[in-house]
């Protein structure tokens, strides 16, 4: 099956940090298509926790055993990214009642960026509505890795507690 035969999808977000909620979407999302690529959004103007680089080697390195997962970053609009990766599917991840409203913009907007590319939402199982990565920069410094285990992939612990010494 060629590339523009497949079935390729783009997943976009900061994923800074990555957390179990990213990644619930993510396995999920990699079983629909034939290709996923998590985009890793660069925003110049908001302030990360780990640079561009960081974030694709964290998220390459805990997506390696899904096989259909490819990891880049972008720094221009989310719908023109998709349309460059050869895409017309942007998967979006949603928690609950909480980002459905500014998600909904979104996708509003990026139809009239971009009429042609499709839109769909996962929502993040139950035990991972609360889990943001504005919950994990807070905890970080004081939860043990057990706990830490319990809202992130355990082989990005060590990164985040290096970045918040």
């Amino acid at each position: 099956m060629t590339r523009s035969d497949s079935r390729l999808a783009v997943y976009t977000g900061s994923f800074d940090p990555l957390t179990l909620g990213h990644m619930n979407v993510i396995r999920r999302a990699a079983r629909l298509v034939d290709t996923l690529v998590v985009g890793i959004g660069v925003n110049a103007e908001k302030r990360t926790l780990f640079t561009p680089e960081e974030r694709v080697d964290l998220v390459e390195r805990v997506t390696r055993p899904l096989g259909n997962v490819e990891v880049k970053a972008f720094s221009n609009l989310a719908v023109e990214f998709v349309r460059q990766c050869g895409s017309r599917v942007m998967v979006r991840g949603v928690r609950p009642l909480t980002d459905l409203a500014g998600e909904f913009t979104m996708m509003m907007a990026n139809k009239h960026l971009d009429p042609a590319i499709e839109t769909v939402f996962l929502m993040a199982d139950e035990e991972f509505a609360h889990v943001s990565s504005s919950l994990i920069k807070q905890i970080t410094p004081l939860a043990n890795d057990e706990m830490l285990s319990r809202f992130v992939p355990a082989e990005i612990i060590p990164a985040l507690r290096a970045k918040l010494a």
